[in-house]
């Protein structure tokens, strides 16, 4: 089957999947083959990075096209996890890119079975209270596609029991990023377990910290006691 264009942006969209492909084994966030990346074409299409191929290798024609229908078009067959990529995309159209990840810490907390509750204000950057951790179910499969759909529901990241972390964005730069985070907050959380018990922010606090996070990181965010004083002198304007 021939190929169904991508339009004017379908190259640079592949050249962004490599990208975040060589910057999971940067980051340190996964090895090898493992892990996948998918970045949204269009409403009912998406990039996906193909199955079992080392990412140094990886060229623009070797990134699969996929639809919503699971069709592919290409030289290379999709990532064995191609039916998460497919369902996210489906049911969030707030979503635009998926990183999956075996990052460590983040993976050896969930094969314990463990979620990541709300024992830091930062878990919040994943969209909720906590980070859920959906049951385990073999790869590649229908059963893990909803388990993940499930725990990502008002979430943007979730981690898989036995298994590793989906981490989601409105661009790959977003979703690497959160993956990062996941990772981090993986790493602090397995270190205050190690420590003895872990004080958990209450609901109310979160609910805070959440809709902080709305506003957090951006220029003109009201705040009554921060008052501007003018552009530093010899500042250049837009610097």
């Amino acid at each position: 089957m021939t190929e169904p264009s991508a339009g004017a942006g379908g190259a640079d969209l592949r050249a962004m999947v490599i990208a975040a492909c060589r910057e999971l084994t940067r980051r340190g966030l996964t090895h090898g083959t493992s892990g996948n990346v998918s970045v949204r074409c269009d409403e009912r299409r998406f990039f996906v990075s193909p199955t079992g191929m080392d990412y140094e290798v990886l060229q623009a024609a070797d990134v699969p096209l996929m639809d919503l229908d699971g069709r592919w078009f290409g030289r290379r067959r999709p990532s064995s996890e191609w039916r998460f990529h497919r369902d996210i995309f489906n049911s969030r159209h707030d979503v635009s890119a998926i990183v999956h990840t075996h990052s460590p810490r983040a993976t050896a907390l969930a094969c314990t079975g463990r979620g990541i509750p709300a024992f830091h204000y930062m878990v919040a950057v994943a969209g909720g209270r906590d980070i859920r951790c959906a049951p385990y179910h073999a790869f590649g499969t229908q059963e893990l596609s909803d388990a993940a759909l499930a725990a990502l529901k008002d979430r943007k990241a979730c981690l898989l029991a036995n298994h590793g972390v989906i981490a989601t964005g409105a661009d790959l730069a977003g979703a690497l990023l959160l993956a990062g985070e996941v990772e981090n907050l993986a790493l602090q959380y397995s270190v205050a377990l190690s420590l003895g018990e872990v004080r958990i922010l209450d609901e109310t606090e979160m609910c805070r910290v959440i809709e902080k996070f709305r506003t957090y990181g951006q220029q003109n965010a009201a705040d009554p006691d921060l008052i501007f004083g003018g552009a530093q002198p010899g500042a250049v304007e837009g610097s």
